[in-house]
C-alpha cells in the first residue's frame, strides 16, 4: 500500500493536472486577498501600502527582466539562449516576490503572515512556470531522482528470430507471434568492459515486438540526455514511451528499440562525449553499448538500422560520434546541438580534457568528424526550437557541413519552441516516421511539410 503510495506522488505530472493547478490557483488566491487587504486596510497611510507595492513589483520586474536578459543573451551563462517566454517568467516572478516582500514589511500580524507565506509560492509557481516552458521535469519523481522503471532482467528477452520484412510478411498474413499490447521501459546497468567509464543506469524501451516469443531483428535509436540530465529524464521528457507505443500500434508493434545510456556519469559533469583525461565516454557509448545491445538485444546490426539523437548537449555528442563511427550509425537526430563540445573555453577543455593536444580537441568538432569521416551513406534529421536562433544557426552549418559530405539532411524548426524538450518532441515526431521508413518498419505516409508543429527548412 505504501509503495502504490508513493509510486502515485512519484509519478504526479508538474506540467499539468493537480498539482501545477493546485499550486497556481493557491498562489492566485493569496494573492488577490493579500491585494485587497492592501487596497482597503490602509488606505489612511501615506505611501499607500497598494501603491508602495506596485512600485516595488515594477522595480523588481524590471531589475529580474535586465538581469535575466543580461545573463541569457548577452553572457550566455547557460550556453543557450534562455527563451523570451523563460526570460518573461522569471521577471514575473521577481515582480511577483518584490510585490509581496514590500507587503511584508508594510503589513502586521497575520497580514504579514500571508505576505510572507505567498514568498515560497511565488517562488515555486515562477519555478513550474518555467519548468512547463522548458518540459525538462515531467513529474515530481523527475524533480526528486526517482526512477519507476523495472530492471531489464524482470522480463525474459529473446534474440532476433527473423527480420522485420518476415515480421511484416506475418502480420499481413495474421500469424504473428504473441505480444503485449505496449512496450515498455527498463532500466539497466550496461558493463563498461572496455571503457571503464562510470556512467549512471541506462533506459532501455523495448517495443511489443521485441517482447515477443519470437522477436525480429529491430533498428536501434540511440538517445541522448542533454547536460545537466539524466537517461531517466530523456525518456520522461521526451516522451519516449508513448511516441514509440503509438508508433508500434499503427506498425504491428514494430517500432525501434531505444536506448537512453548516460554520457556524462552524473548531473554535473560533461564527457565532451570523447575519450578524455576525464573518461572515456566514446568507447563506453560507441563500444560498450552497442557490444551490449547487440549481444542482449533483438537488435539488427548494419549500421542503416542504427541511429543516434539528443537533445542540447546530447545533439552536440550525436553529430560528432556518428559521423567519426560510420560502420556503426547510418543516421542521426540531434535537435538544439552545439558547434562543438563545450565545457568552458577551447583552451580550457583542450588542457583540462586532452593534456593539451588542441588536435584531439578539434577532431571532435562536428563539422571537422563530418569532414574526415562522414560518409554518404549516412543521413541527417535535425532540428531546433525557431525561438532559439543560436541553435537554428548551428544547425543550419552542421547540415551544410553534412550535404558537403553527400549526405541526405532535413532541417525543422518548431515555431513557438526554444531550448526545449518541446522541440525535441515535435521534431522526433516526424523523425521517427522517418527512420521507420529508412529502417523497413513503414512507410511515411505524409510529407514532412503535413506534420504539425515543425516547419521545413530543407
Amino acid at each position: 500500500m505504501e509503495d502504490s503510495v508513493w509510486k502515485t506522488v512519484m509519478g504526479l505530472s508538474l506540467v499539468r493536472g493537480i498539482v501545477p493547478r493546485t499550486l497556481f490557483g493557491l498562489t492566485a488566491i493569496a494573492a488577490i486577498i493579500l491585494i485587497g487587504i492592501l487596497a482597503f486596510g490602509g488606505r489612511r497611510r501615506r505611501p499607500h501600502p497598494l501603491v508602495a507595492s506596485l512600485v516595488a513589483a515594477t522595480l523588481a520586474g524590471a531589475g529580474g527582466l535586465l538581469a535575466t536578459w543580461l545573463m541569457s543573451d548577452v553572457f550566455m551563462v547557460f550556453g543557450v539562449s534562455l527563451g523570451l517566454p523563460v526570460i518573461l517568467t522569471v521577471a514575473g516572478g521577481f515582480a511577483g516576490l518584490g510585490f509581496v516582500l514590500a507587503a511584508a514589511v508594510t503589513l502586521r500580524g497575520a497580514r504579514r503572515a500571508l505576505a510572507v507565506v505567498l514568498v515560497p509560492l511565488v517562488l515555486a509557481s515562477t519555478a513550474l512556470g518555467v519548468d512547463s516552458i522548458y518540459g525538462e521535469y515531467q513529474t515530481i519523481g523527475n524533480l526528486v531522482g526517482y526512477t519507476p522503471y523495472p530492471p531489464l532482467g524482470s522480463v525474459t528477452v529473446r534474440k532476433a528470430s527473423m527480420s522485420v520484412g518476415e515480421w511484416r510478411d506475418k502480420a499481413r498474413k495474421d500469424a504473428l507471434p504473441s505480444m503485449p499490447d505496449s512496450g515498455k521501459v527498463f532500466a539497466v546497468d550496461i558493463p563498461n568492459t572496455e571503457s571503464k567509464f562510470k556512467a549512471r543506469k541506462a533506459m532501455v524501451y523495448l517495443p511489443p515486438a521485441a517482447l515477443s516469443a519470437r522477436p525480429p531483428a529491430l533498428p536501434v535509436m540511440e538517445l541522448l540526455a542533454g547536460q545537466p540530465g539524466s537517461p531517466g529524464r530523456l525518456i520522461d521528457a521526451g516522451n519516449i514511451a508513448a511516441t514509440m507505443n503509438a508508433y508500434a500500434a499503427e506498425h504491428d508493434g514494430l517500432a525501434p528499440i531505444v536506448l537512453a545510456p548516460d554520457q556524462n556519469g552524473s548531473a554535473t559533469h560533461n564527457s565532451l562525449c570523447a575519450d578524455t583525461t576525464r573518461g572515456n565516454a566514446e568507447t563506453y557509448l560507441t563500444k560498450d553499448v552497442v557490444n551490449w545491445a547487440t549481444t542482449t538485444l533483438p537488435v539488427a546490426k548494419s549500421a542503416r538500422m542504427w541511429a543516434m539523437g539528443g537533445f542540447s548537449q546530447g545533439g552536440t555528442c550525436t553529430t560528432q560520434l556518428v559521423p567519426r563511427h560510420p560502420g556503426i550509425y547510418g543516421a542521426m537526430l540531434p535537435v538544439d546541438g552545439e558547434l562543438e563540445p563545450t565545457d568552458g573555453s577551447v583552451e580550457t577543455m583542450v588542457r583540462r580534457y586532452f593534456a593539451g593536444d588542441r588536435k584531439a580537441y578539434d577532431r571532435q568538432v562536428p563539422v571537422n568528424a563530418i569532414a574526415a569521416t562522414g560518409t554518404a551513406g549516412q543521413a541527417l534529421f535535425a532540428g531546433a526550437g525557431k525561438g532559439d536562433r543560436k541553435s537554428v544557426a548551428n544547425m543550419r552549418t552542421i547540415a551544410a557541413a553534412a550535404r558537403a559530405a553527400g549526405m541526405e539532411t532535413t532541417e525543422l524548426v518548431v515555431p513557438g519552441a526554444d531550448h526545449d524538450w518541446h522541440a525535441v518532441q515535435a521534431v522526433w515526431n516526424p523523425g521517427l516516421d522517418w527512420f521507420g521508413a529508412r529502417t523497413g518498419l513503414g512507410e511515411m505516409t505524409k510529407s514532412l511539410e503535413e506534420y504539425p508543429q515543425v516547419e521545413v527548412l530543407q
